[in-house]
């Protein structure tokens, strides 16, 4: 056979080929030799003969001698097709006879990504691996009428013409992406907003967070091949992101998008609430005496204040009371359904129900709006004993997160503080001062001698009576507006649930429980209104750190 001929057939199966020993060598570097073997005792022998009157049998031929050369030299059994199946195995093209099996073969080679799982298996198997349709329904376990009907799609897929579907893609064109992601309830051990920090994993989520679909249905909507999607999907179903029936996914989480209207209506829900609730939990505050009671600890103090002679800061101590109040109170008779109704037990130990926000881009929000980008909480934590609570604002920084590292900090904070007040007396590494310290949550003066003379800077609670005292300020200061928050919650609540497939309307109902109470919205909302009527100060910046964390005995 002449230079030329022999090249061109060469060059149609090299590709083929290499498929071929990588699905089989355990490696890529031997798949690479091996394919360089065959492709070499190949063109040798085309070059040297003219009776090849079959190329295709004869490289496939040489194919698996080479391979079974590779596996006797592994000193492992030979895996797959036996050589003496190919004379008499259904012809590799015959399904595509009809429209130019050259042509379509190319095709499928450069297509064959957007495959589904299955599909892709067997396609490889049955054009690239040459392998029988038999032999195939065996390995896989499935009925040969199954192999042939996915052939059958394979080329029907093809000549639908997927290049012209894709185009019409919305969230190839438009993706979306999240810009809040929460969790009610405990973390695990991974954070579960690690599982959402992609674009493709956000994308997924929000094309089934109405319709159930399939892998190739969303590889259809994303624009993308079912390869690139399959191990997102999976690792989503395993930690609870997605549920999943009959080989079709949907979201299993709280997936808000919502409108300018919507938005208006909550901001005026939520201010006219504020302004009805704030100034009246703050004068009765104000007039209780809880803020003397020597229960609630705070060592912050007014500029020019001296040890001997100090002035507590009563703005850094609203700062901290007004939100916790705000949370903690209005709770009792609420829960309707119960959290572990709608809760998901992950397999990492997290159980939470989970929330994302769709990012709102350019939309335009209504006039003044309050928007919750820099506020976070309430975050609760609690280990033997103990309890860190806290919120960010805009004011704070970004402190809280929902990852385990965050988590992990916030229970070592724990473990530290109740050594520093257990018998040990505050004896704590100069380590884990530093790192303390370095939180914001204590300033250390003098020098290290196993201890250090220690102020707590974030305010303390000392026992659970005068928690309790606070709470109950807050439940009278609601008794008082019930009838009103009722009247504003209705219409919103309503609003909140049409937006939210159904599938998903028990876990945003319990979460609706408690509108005004352990609401983030509604301590925003609160704070503001307290801004506006100079009740509440703009905290020191050397107070940043520490502003609206309390630390208490359960």
């Amino acid at each position: 056979m002449n230079r030329q001929n022999a090249e061109k057939i060469i060059t149609e199966y090299l590709k083929p080929v290499f498929g071929f020993t990588l699905k089989r060598c355990k490696n890529d570097h031997d798949a690479e030799d091996l394919c360089q073997d065959i492709i070499l005792k190949a063109y040798r022998t085309l070059l040297v003969r003219d009776d090849i009157g079959d190329p295709g049998k004869f490289i496939w031929t040489v194919a698996h001698n080479a391979l079974a050369n590779y596996y006797r030299d592994a000193a492992k059994n030979a895996v797959g097709i036996s050589l003496d199946e190919i004379a008499d195995d259904e012809d590799p093209y015959e399904i595509f006879s009809d429209d130019g099996s050259a042509e379509t073969v190319k095709r499928l080679q450069s297509e064959i990504a957007y495959l589904s799982k299955l599909q892709r298996r067997i396609v490889i198997a049955y054009y690239y691996e040459n392998r029988k349709q038999s032999d195939i329904a065996h390995e896989l376990g499935i009925p040969l009428g199954t192999v042939k009907w996915h052939l059958f799609e394979a080329k029907k897929e093809l000549k639908r013409g997927m290049e012209k579907m894709r185009e019409s893609s919305q969230l190839k064109f438009n993706p979306v992406k999240f810009d809040r992601i929460a969790i009610n309830g405990s973390a695990g051990t991974r954070s579960v907003g690690e599982f959402l920090r992609s674009s493709l994993a956000q994308n997924i989520c929000y094309d089934v967070r109405n319709e159930a679909k399939n892998v190739e249905e969303i590889a259809d909507d994303l624009g993308t091949s079912p390869v690139y999607i399959e191990s997102e999907i999976e690792n989503l179903y395993k930690f609870g992101l997605l549920t999943e029936k009959n080989g079709k996914y949907t979201v299993n989480f709280l997936l808000i998008e919502e409108t300018p209207e919507f938005l208006a209506a909550q901001d005026e829900m939520y201010k006219k609430a504020a302004k009805l609730f704030a100034p009246d939990l703050y004068d009765e505050l104000m007039r209780s005496g809880l803020l003397d009671d020597k229960n609630i600890v705070c060592n912050q103090m007014l500029p020019g204040s001296t040890r001997e002679d100090p002035l507590p800061d009563i703005n850094f101590r609203l700062w901290a009371l007004i939100p916790f109040i705000t949370a903690s109170s209005g709770k009792k008779g609420n829960e309707r359904i119960r959290f572990e109704e709608v809760a998901t037990l992950r397999p990492d130990g997290g159980h939470n129900i989970f929330e994302a926000n769709v990012d709102t881009g350019e939309m335009k929000l209504p006039d003044g709006y309050l928007h919750m980008k820099d506020w976070c909480g309430p975050a609760v934590f609690s280990r033997e004993g103990y309890t860190v609570w806290r919120v960010d604002t805009e004011w704070s920084g970004k402190r809280i997160s929902v990852d385990s590292a965050y988590y992990d900090q916030m229970m070592r904070v724990i473990g530290d503080y109740g050594d520093f007040w257990s018998d040990a007396g505050g004896m704590l590494s100069e380590s884990e001062y530093a790192w303390l310290s370095e939180l914001g949550f204590i300033r250390t003066e003098g020098d290290y001698d196993k201890c250090f003379k220690v102020c707590w800077k974030v305010m303390q609670l000392r026992n659970k009576e005068i928690k309790d005292k606070l709470i109950e300020l807050g439940d009278r200061v609601r008794e008082k507006h019930e009838a009103e928050f009722e009247k504003l919650k209705a219409p919103y609540i309503k609003a909140a649930l049409d937006t939210v497939p159904a599938h998903m309307k028990k876990a945003r109902e319990y979460e609706l429980q408690f509108l005004f109470s352990c609401d983030s919205w509604f301590i925003l909302h609160c704070v503001k209104a307290l801004l506006e009527e100079g009740k509440l100060k703009i905290p020191a910046e050397e107070q940043k750190k520490a502003i609206s964390t309390l630390i208490y005995k359960q």
